[in-house]
């Protein structure tokens, strides 16, 4: 019997949210967009064009520059039935709601005593590489995994970003959703077919005995150019994609740490009480007998993120830092 090939198109990460979106508001009528300029400008990167001609104003809604009416827009449409799906231009911007986000919309639910449904749908474009400075740069996707009642996507690749999306549409459940502005010129190939990604559960990239690599958004293709680099010296490197933040895949992590004895987890934000910390100290944990070496995290340094291209690029986690990590872990044990 002949296996069924499934067929798949060649986009880019921007193009693959946008394909998610238009699936599931032609799918289900209750979905809309919410947002600053997500309506005739298409969103200041283009994610949402052309959506407004296809679905109308009522659907695809242009608001004030008030991140926190935005938030409180979707709480309320999500509690009469609607889907909302609400973007926040810059994921630095979720501050000025995070009494929406952090109080309103992931507790709701729980002070309802399960009664009231919080489908909602927050995305936030994060993450540095392009010089934004450093109130338009950051990734404080660690903010949000903290809160009780969120959950937190990270996706690393156009596939991802588009059947992960349908998942966090349809979940019913309070979503971040963060897409790294980096990614979005990246193509790759996406199931013409629909595909649902299952909410919390990461992804071996590549396998490997010797070390396991774990990271999420951008800093997955990091640990893999590292992982590359170290094969080329006889290190092999497994490498995690964690895809989902919060529901935190332990089970992936921890079971690949189990065979290697050696972690280095890859953040783009500031190391101290980030997402890396999370990890490193669920393997101390519960896999300390395992280890071979100390964990190591590779984080940005607990300081702003800087405009000047040079700064940002030595601020910024890279394969070189992640490579350098891994000989002396790996040659040092």
């Amino acid at each position: 019997m002949s296996s069924k090939v499934m067929s798949t198109i060649n986009i880019n990460y921007r193009s693959a949210i946008r394909f998610a979106l238009r699936e599931e508001m032609k799918r289900d009528d209750r979905v809309f967009l919410l947002g600053e300029d997500i309506a005739d400008a298409g969103g200041v990167f283009k994610v949402t064009e052309g959506l407004l001609s296809e679905f109308g104003p009522s659907r695809v809604i242009d608001t004030p520059i008030s991140e926190t009416a935005i938030v409180g827009a979707a709480l309320g449409s999500a509690l009469m039935g609607l889907t909302p799906i609400a973007e926040i231009m810059f994921s630095d911007f979720t501050a000025v709601a995070m009494d929406q986000i952090a109080n309103q919309v992931a507790k709701y639910s729980y002070m309802s005593g399960g009664q009231a449904h919080v489908g909602v749908v927050i995305r936030a474009v994060s993450g540095g590489g392009i010089s934004f400075s450093a109130q338009h740069s950051q990734s404080l996707e660690a903010w949000f995994a903290h809160t009780p009642g969120l959950i937190s996507i990270m996706p690393s690749n156009p596939r991802d970003a588009k059947g992960l999306l349908k998942s966090a549409i349809r979940c019913g459940r309070p979503v971040m959703f963060f897409e790294h502005k980096a990614l979005y010129p990246m193509e790759g190939l996406v199931p013409e077919s629909e595909e649902l990604i299952p909410i919390g559960k990461s992804e071996i990239r590549k396998e490997g005995e010797d070390l396991t690599l774990v990271g999420a958004s951008s800093t997955v293709a990091t640990c893999l150019e590292a992982a590359s680099r170290l094969e080329s010296n006889g290190i092999h490197s497994e490498v995690i994609d964690l895809r989902t933040l919060s529901p935190l895949d332990s089970k992936t992590i921890l079971g690949s740490v189990e065979k290697t004895g050696r972690l280095i987890v890859v953040e783009e934000d500031v190391g101290f009480c980030g997402w890396g910390a999370e990890i490193a100290a669920q393997a101390a944990d519960k896999s300390l007998y395992y280890l071979k070496s100390p964990v190591k995290r590779v984080s940005a340094p607990y300081a702003p993120i800087p405009f000047s291209p040079a700064l940002e690029k030595m601020y910024m986690p890279s394969a070189e830092k992640v490579y350098a990590a891994a000989k002396l872990l790996v040659q040092g044990s």
